[in-house]
């Protein structure tokens, strides 16, 4: 048996001893798991199709969750970034300029800039600076991954981090 044969034995076998399982597991996980489960489970198997000695894994059934996690938790990232984009120049514009005139709103606009910014001093200074890099100086994630030396995916999770605080302090605000 070749090698692509063993793996595609190896894949089948997997499907069919714990594709259900697998399926209750993303779906359970998932908030809009209709349209996201069948994706995610097919990138769990496209993973476990690119392991070059598969015959090497003791125990196929906990690897498979261990892949799978990882693709909830990359996926989770995918979304928070996606969903949770503030564009933070026109996020302080807006608020400076609803508050002009009025005393009371401008002190309140106030405290809501320092909450935010106590917010920010929470996180780890590339969190930060990603933030400031990607949303104030319109750099992309990979000129910021450059700059970090790291990847483009690390730099989408500090930017998912950073925008997370920014979220819980404004919904602590209302």
């Amino acid at each position: 048996m070749s090698s692509s044969e063993s793996k595609q034995a190896f894949l089948v076998s997997i499907q069919k001893t714990q594709g259900q399982r697998l399926r209750r597991f993303l779906s359970a996980r998932l908030r809009n798991a209709a349209a996201d489960t069948p994706d995610l489970m097919q990138e769990v198997f496209l993973r476990l199709l690119r392991i070059d000695d598969h015959e090497t894994i003791r125990n196929p059934q906990a690897y498979l969750f261990t892949v799978a996690s990882h693709v909830l938790h990359q996926h989770a990232l995918r979304q928070t970034v996606t969903a949770e984009s503030v564009a933070l120049p026109d996020l302080a514009a807006e608020l400076q300029q609803a508050a002009e005139g009025n005393p009371a709103d401008e002190v309140e606009t106030e405290q809501l800039f320092e909450a935010l910014g106590g917010s920010l001093q929470k996180i780890s200074p590339r969190a930060y600076m990603t933030l400031v890099w990607s949303r104030c100086d319109g750099l992309s994630l990979q000129e910021i991954a450059d700059r970090f030396g790291v990847s483009r995916d690390q730099v989408k999770k500090y930017l998912a981090r950073a925008l997370l605080h920014i979220r819980q302090g404004l919904q602590e605000r209302a």
